[in-house]
């Protein structure tokens, strides 16, 4: 997968595609980008900029992706610590 473009390079590119000035498949190739790259990048933009009832914002984008990684990491954890109290119960368990 390739390196994500810059933040900058994406401002621009959005601005440029709400100019009309050329067609979304015009100035996605001039840019070296897919045109349903650049469609995604001004949607997105408009979701961030206005709202939606039906999309997420890049930043709740974000949030959802840190809350999902946390949520895997506490789950392993859960996991360590029932094998930990399952392995300790059962030395308590055998005679001796």
């Amino acid at each position: 997968m390739p390196p994500p473009h810059p933040p900058e390079f994406r401002r621009r590119a959005i601005e440029l595609a709400r100019e009309r000035s050329k067609s979304f498949a015009e100035l996605a190739k001039d840019l070296r980008i897919s045109e349903s790259c650049l469609r995604n990048w001004v949607a997105q933009a408009e979701v961030d900029e206005s709202g939606s009832a039906t999309q997420l914002t890049s930043a709740e984008k974000k949030e959802l992706a840190e809350l999902r990684r946390d949520k895997r990491r506490l789950e392993v954890e859960v996991e360590i610590l029932k094998r930990a109290a399952a392995y300790f119960a059962r030395e308590n368990v055998l005679p001796k």
